[in-house]
This record gives C-alpha cells, structure tokens and sequence, in this order.
C-alpha cells in the first residue's frame, strides 16, 4: 500500500481541523442566541407566537422603574410581517426568476448570454441598502400614488398609510432575491443532460413543450433548493426592510381587502435592527434574542428542508 505524502497528510488534517472550528463557531452562535432569548420565550410561552402588543410592551418595558423588569412579549406582528415579506417576495422571485433563468438557458442569443449573466451577478452582489434607497425613493411612492386621500383618512384610526408597505416590502425583497434565484435555477437548467432535450425534439415535440414537460422537471431538485436559499435570503433581510415596509409592528388585517397589501408591517430582523439600542437591558436585549432565535429556526428548518429534498431521488421529477 503506498504511503501518502507527508504535505498531503498535514493539509488533510488542517482542512480537518478548519471544519471542526468552523462547526463549533456555529454551534457555539446557536447556543448563544438560544441561551440568550430563553428567558422570554420561557416566561411568553406560546404566548410569544401568538399574541401581539410588542412595541406597547417593549415601550413600557423601556419606561419602567430601575430594576423593574418584563419578561413575557408578544411577537406574532413581527412573525407574520416576515413570513408575508418572505413568502411574497419569493413568490415573485420565482416568477421572475424562472423566466430569466428559463431564457439564459434556452433563447438567449450566445453573444448576449454572458453580459446578462455578469449583470445577474452583479445584481445578486448589491448592498441590501441600496435596494433600500431605490426602494424609498421609486417604490414607496408609487405605492403611495395608490392611496388616496379618502382612503388615508379612512384608515387613520388603524394605520397609518404613506406607502411604506406590505406591498413596498415585497416588492423591494422580491427584486432582492431574484438574482440569487437566478444563479441557482440556471445552473439547475443547465445540469440537465442534453441528451433529454435531444431526445424530446427528435419525437417531434415543440422546444416550449420540451422545457415545460422535460427540463424543468428534471432540474425541479435545484429549482426547489434555490427557491430555499432565495428564502433563507428573505428572513434574515433586515436594512430595505426597515427602510419600506413600514417599521411599524402591525398586523395587516385580510379583512381589510385590497389595503391589506398596502398596510405597515415589521419583520422580526427589521425589528432587531431598529430597537438595537436596547442591547444592555436585559429583559428587552431577551426579547431580541428570542426574536434571533426564531429567525435562526426558521433558517435551520429551510436547511433541513433543502437536506430532505436533496436526498429525494428525482427523475423526470418525480421522486422514485
């Protein structure tokens, strides 16, 4: 049996060792967080996912008495303000994205494809912020253009309507993630064997037909994991968030119709990120971190599920 290299056994074993250290920095960030939000999200209960008040209870809990502390919050405003962030923007991303993705692969003249692509890239590579700054100064106001003043006055008494919005949010996010989406669905597209296609329009079948009945589903494994990681994107979103969604812990009504799209919400990062100057108080710095906490399942549970979609065997997108 030959005997390895010395070089090749010392840089397997710091590879190694880099892996062992890199997992006990993120478990060791997990712990803390965890540790950190136990408080509250002992003292809350459920009560945490499913009543609401934050900013009254956050505000009285900044006004109380020295040494007066509040251990029980409720955050089902910033839960639903990043589930409906989250899950719209992907809707669209995915809408816009599957399209990109669909047209780099297949129409997209050779010449053209690599400009797009480095533009893609480039998009995908922006500071969070200035989808922000584009977002406040192009999207809110054409959200608000969409309110009129009966309709203002109308919801004064519930909300306050000035085009930071549920919409604004989604829309701004949607635009956000679509790159990352992009990348991800094309290389997918591109992993198909060209044989497939080869096969399909040798049958006679249109090139349209053959990317809806065959590529796509073959490449759904790498479509569904980039639509995962465009997700995990969307909840950990929190500068643009707080710039156009509102900053406002409030729970859109869908009784409401039509304005519910146009009504102020926070997302449980955003609100990390606007009441930071709390951090010393240790009952509000615990209602942070339970905020952080489930943020951080919300990533684990995509994790785990883009793990269980990877080891489903997929052909012909079916699983077998």
């Amino acid at each position: 049996m030959r005997k390895r290299p010395i070089k090749e056994a010392i840089i397997e074993n710091m590879l190694l060792v880099c892996t062992v250290v890199g997992s006990l920095i993120i478990f060791f960030v997990m712990f803390f967080i965890f540790s950190k939000g136990l408080p509250v999200l002992q003292a809350s209960g459920l009560s945490f996912f499913t009543t609401g008040g934050w900013d009254k209870t956050f505000s009285a809990s900044w006004s109380a008495a020295p040494g007066k502390t509040n251990w029980q919050y409720g955050a089902v405003e910033l839960i639903a303000g990043t589930v409906l962030t989250s899950v719209g923007a992907l809707l669209l991303a995915v809408l816009l994205g599957m399209g990109c993705a669909v047209f780099l692969t297949e129409y997209c003249p050779g010449r053209l494809r690599r400009p797009v692509e480095a533009a893609v890239q480039l998009l995908a590579g922006v500071p969070p912020v200035i989808y922000g700054v584009v977002g406040l100064t192009v999207v809110v106001p054409l959200v608000k253009s969409l309110i009129s003043n009966d309709l203002a006055k109308q919801m004064v008494k519930i909300c306050i309507l000035d085009g930071t919005s549920l919409l604004a949010g989604i829309i701004v996010l949607g635009v956000m993630i679509t790159p990352t989406f992009v990348i991800l669905a094309t290389d997918a597209l591109e992993a198909v064997p060209a044989t497939y296609r080869a096969a399909s329009l040798a049958l006679g079948v249109s090139h349209w037909r053959t990317i809806v009945k065959i590529i796509i589903p073959v490449a759904r494994r790498g479509i569904m994991a980039a639509g995962i990681l465009a997700a995990g994107v969307a909840v950990g979103e929190f500068v643009a968030m707080a710039m156009v969604a509102g900053g406002v812990a409030f729970l859109p009504n869908p009784a409401h119709g039509l304005v519910f799209f146009l009504e102020p919400v926070r997302t449980l990062a955003a609100n990390i990120f606007i009441n930071n100057q709390v951090l010393g108080r240790k009952d509000m710095e615990a209602a942070l971190f339970a905020c952080a906490s489930v943020i951080l399942f919300i990533c684990i549970a995509l994790s785990l599920l883009a793990q269980l979609i990877n080891r489903i065997n997929l052909k012909g997108g079916r699983p077998r």
